[in-house]
């Protein structure tokens, strides 16, 4: 009997035999995406917790509190994302710097796009429900993080390129 757990895709699963190798299998096949959503989900935790502190227990401005669990969050997701998610390996400080920066640039740019800029014309011009533009803008920016931080921030490139 082979006691390894092999990957498993969606199409594979048969609804009535669902075993815990079966979630295993799932999970190893979608494991960076699978990764990339409870960590996100804990960042959103950090987000909640840090505002919490800088506004209500050091009495910090909210603004200012927002922006700073902003920053702390973003820490925290680049953290989570290059060690568990995309398993990125920096060699020098220059290269972590790199990343780290593309990082947040990367995150600033869903966030004025995305989470604000879209927010604001469902909101503003199509007359559109906030808390139902808020879900929606709150999917594009996970779909845009994910898209930016695969394919921009922590890509593979090939030996000899």
């Amino acid at each position: 009997m082979n006691s390894e757990i092999e990957k498993v895709t969606l199409k594979d699963i048969n609804m009535k035999n669902i075993n815990w190798k079966t979630i295993k299998g799932l999970y190893l096949n979608y494991k960076e995406i699978v990764n990339y959503l409870f960590f996100g989900v804990l960042a959103t935790i950090v987000n909640f917790v840090s505002y919490f502190i800088f506004a209500r227990v050091l009495k910090i401005d909210e603004v200012i509190g927002s922006g700073l669990s902003w920053f702390v969050s973003v820490l925290f997701a680049y953290a989570t994302n290059k060690i568990f998610v995309f398993d990125s390996k920096t060699e020098t400080k220059k290269e972590l710097l790199k990343e780290c920066t593309s990082f947040f640039l990367a995150r600033i740019v869903s966030g004025i796009t995305c989470d604000v800029g879209t927010f604001a014309l469902m909101v503003k011009v199509f007359h559109i429900n906030d808390i139902v533009s808020k879900i929606v803008t709150q999917v594009m920016v996970v779909i845009v993080n994910y898209v930016f931080s695969k394919f921009v921030v922590f890509r593979k490139t090939s030996v000899g390129k």
